[in-house]
């Protein structure tokens, strides 16, 4: 069986003094990826010129600028649209891949090539506080397939986490699952990652495979209020229970992790008798944890906070990075 060829769509906008890191964290994988697409979002400092710097060096960097500002959702999918991989990996550019990323998740969907992605562990990072924690950590602590069904298993005792930073997706199943779709902001890829995955299954690299640097400026951040989020997760909950994503609606009610989403999400299920379907043990107790994470991480010292944060989310893995 041939190698999957994977395109790495990086949408940037103002991250030039960040660009560097990101692309040299790609460029010395140990297995490279098939093309590098860099879509710059109209920016206002000199990013076009860092990238065209490094495109210089590295013809498997693709350049392209968009002559006014898009945003990141439709930034990632004009990059959907313009790779030519059989697999996709979107790099943002104030992220950061561990070394070897490629080569084993590679490995992982060049063996279970019926799976729509492939994840790892995640680093998440707090800018300007001492806090990091490690989103995957409580899945299987071997490479391995997961079905379907054994992802519902995983989201009923709360362990179920696909984290996009470090998540590798088959082309097909995310243009088919609706890419990154614009009306759901920041809860875009939370939604494209579970569907993909229950629709096809997916691979699990137990180890640290990326960081996401979690800053006051990242787009994850820029909800104005809670309405407004509160109007994104009604979104994603009718989206779901829409013909077109009937077929998966069930496990994701069924796992429970929607209620990763904390008390937001709790407001909006119970808010309407249409979602009550979605209430479940499951639900309400990683609705909970999700509470006691937030609460802990904002209020607690932070000594106590990197408690909390290693009882809910787990330890990374021996082997990781």
């Amino acid at each position: 069986m041939s190698e999957p060829r994977i395109s790495v769509i990086t949408a940037n906008y103002n991250h030039a003094q960040l660009l560097p890191r990101c692309l040299s964290a790609l460029l010395s994988q140990s297995v490279q990826p098939w093309e590098i697409i860099v879509v710059d979002d109209a920016s206002t400092d000199n990013s076009l010129e860092v990238i065209n710097s490094f495109a210089k060096q590295h013809p498997l960097i693709r350049v392209y600028s968009n002559e006014r500002n898009l945003g990141v959702n439709l930034n990632n999918n004009r990059g959907l649209e313009l790779a030519r991989g059989d697999y996709v990996f979107f790099a943002a550019a104030d992220d950061e891949v561990k070394p070897g990323f490629f080569e084993k998740s590679i490995r992982m969907l060049r063996d279970h090539p019926e799976a729509g992605l492939s994840s790892g562990i995640c680093e998440w990072r707090a800018a300007g506080e001492d806090l990091s924690w490690y989103i995957g950590a409580a899945m299987p602590g071997k490479p391995c397939f997961l079905s379907p069904s054994d992802m519902v298993a995983l989201g009923r005792r709360g362990r179920l986490a696909i984290s996009a930073p470090c998540s590798i997706f088959k082309k097909t199943a995310l243009v088919e699952a609706g890419g990154w779709i614009p009306e759901l902001r920041w809860f875009t890829d939370f939604f494209g990652a579970h569907v993909v995955g229950f629709r096809h299954g997916m691979c699990h690299v137990p180890e640290v495979l990326s960081t996401f640097n979690l800053s006051p400026n990242s787009y994850y951040q820029t909800a104005n209020s809670r309405a407004e989020r509160g109007e994104v997760m009604e979104r994603v909950l009718l989206l779901l229970e829409s013909p077109k994503y009937a077929d998966v609606e069930p496990f994701i009610r069924k796992s429970g992790i929607l209620g990763a989403f904390g008390w937001p999400m709790v407001q909006v299920v119970t808010g309407r008798k249409l979602h009550w379907r979605f209430l479940s043990v499951a639900f309400i107790f990683r609705a909970a944890r999700r509470c006691a994470e937030v609460v802990g991480r904002r209020f607690f010292p932070d000594r106590l906070a990197r408690f909390c944060l290693k009882v809910f989310y787990g330890r990374r893995s021996r082997g990781s990075a």
